[in-house]
């Protein structure tokens, strides 16, 4: 007899049967429902207390950064980068460390905190940005070629005005003044130069002086 034929009676008797077969597999189920429930909210919570957290801290040390208290800024700097190392604030963190690194011309420890931003960036922009810094910082240390092979695996439409001042700069270390031009000119008229210091850019340029004239082609 199929179920849609029992009567209303015959119907309860089988549901009241099968709640009591079932009784326990239903109430493991529904506790560990309210479980995953009430655990999902606990992760929400805490994830917002902590990116509250960052967010403070991050804030501590752009003010101590903004006062010029290096040392203090150097202290928070870590501590958002160790107790927060998942956050996209111990990125920008290691960033201002490198940035202070540089101001006391400690390139090393600059390389260091770039290399430790670039693994825990997790945007293609900010993976962008910091390749440039490391660029930077390559060449200030004399390394030209590597400075240029990273401004030159920059994704177009990633910081383009400074991709192309580090490829001029790295090109005019490198001796290549007809390239280095071509690459100033570039990124003054890049849609982003807001980012560079315009004047600076144009004195680079002025400084590499006209471009030499194409060598004619003898007659035949």
């Amino acid at each position: 007899m199929s179920f849609d034929v029992l009567d209303e009676h015959e119907q309860g008797e089988l549901v009241q049967k099968w709640l009591r077969e079932n009784a326990m597999a239903i109430i493991v189920g529904v506790a560990i429902g309210l479980a995953l429930i009430f655990g999902w909210q606990q992760w929400k919570a805490h994830r917002a207390g902590e990116t509250a957290a960052a967010a403070a801290q991050y804030q501590a040390l752009a003010d101590a950064v903004s006062s010029k208290k290096t040392d203090d800024a150097m202290k928070i700097a870590e501590t958002v980068r160790s107790q927060f190392a998942d956050s996209t604030y111990a990125v920008l963190a290691a960033l201002q460390m490198a940035n202070l690194a540089v101001g006391k011309n400690d390139l090393d420890g600059a390389a260091a905190q770039l290399d430790w931003a670039r693994q825990h960036a997790k945007t293609t922009s900010l993976q962008a940005l910091i390749d440039l810094r490391i660029g930077r910082v390559k060449l200030a240390k004399g390394d030209a070629e590597g400075a240029l092979k990273l401004a030159e695996g920059v994704p177009a439409g990633n910081y383009d005005a400074l991709a192309g001042e580090l490829r001029g700069d790295a090109l005019t270390q490198l001796g290549r003044a007809d390239d280095a031009r071509k690459a100033y000119e570039s990124a003054l008229a890049a849609g982003d130069t807001q980012s560079i210091d315009r004047n600076m850019l144009q004195m680079k340029l002025d400084d590499l002086g006209a471009a030499a004239p194409a060598m004619e082609k003898p007659a035949t």
